[in-house]
């Protein structure tokens, strides 16, 4: 059997190699994941700053190449490019879009915005206590208090952006979408997840329809798991 083209670098516990992976898996290409973690000897190997993730291009027009291409908004469009179908882009008068770039407005803000509100201000430390068990509930709470209502009044921003009903624009599935959601299923996990709004809820029940979040799902906070 053909090996696969590409290796994706990182952990399917890394949000951002989840949106990757989501892409590749509903655009039907295989691939290969090589579990690390960030800052790991691996993620450097293959990351100068030893960030997630990676994608390993092993040929290129028949000819083996093994390029290193880093960053996710690069590696989406990469994987536009040559696998262009189906289309995870948008066009004007999908929900409130009036121009397409809106969609990679909406992809920069959850990964500049969003990641760190939900992730370092209020996932990480809420595990990490939770792990820990040396504090109660309430005291985990009082401790992230200030980073949860500043991820409330992001999330009330990002849904603003949204479509009424649907993904995030509307009837069309997008980037946006695949960013947007690793980061709010590890909110979901958590009981700080009761910030989501029925809108948000709403839409995260239809993603979790799509065959690529289920294939993507294992390894996930949403399941228990915790980093290799």
């Amino acid at each position: 059997m053909t090996p696969p083209l590409y290796t994706i670098i990182g952990t399917p516990f890394s949000t951002f190699t989840r949106s990757i992976t989501l892409g590749l898996t509903h655009k039907g290409i295989p691939f290969t994941q090589v579990r690390c973690v960030p800052h790991s000897d691996t993620a450097y190997d293959n990351h100068p700053f030893g960030f997630l993730p990676t994608l390993i291009i092993h040929e290129i027009d028949g000819k083996t190449v093994n390029l290193k291409l880093r960053e996710s908004a690069a590696i989406a469009r990469y994987i536009d490019r040559v696998a262009p179908e189906p289309s995870l882009h948008i066009s004007p008068g999908h929900g409130k879009a009036i121009i397409e770039e809106q969609m990679w407005e909406f992809v920069s803000l959850a990964g500049a915005h969003g990641f760190p509100a939900v992730e370092k201000g209020v996932v990480k430390p809420r595990v990490a206590a939770t792990d820990a068990g040396t504090l109660t509930d309430s005291a985990i709470r009082e401790q992230i208090k200030p980073a949860v209502e500043h991820l409330r009044r992001l999330l009330g921003k990002m849904e603003e952006l949204m479509a009424d009903e649907g993904y995030v624009f509307g009837s069309q599935l997008s980037w946006a979408d695949f960013f947007l959601f690793p980061l709010l299923a590890d909110l979901k996990a958590i009981p700080e997840g009761e910030v989501l709004s029925p809108r948000m809820l709403n839409w995260m029940e239809e993603m979790n329809k799509l065959e690529a979040v289920k294939a993507t799902t294992p390894g996930t906070l949403s399941v228990g798991a915790r980093p290799p």
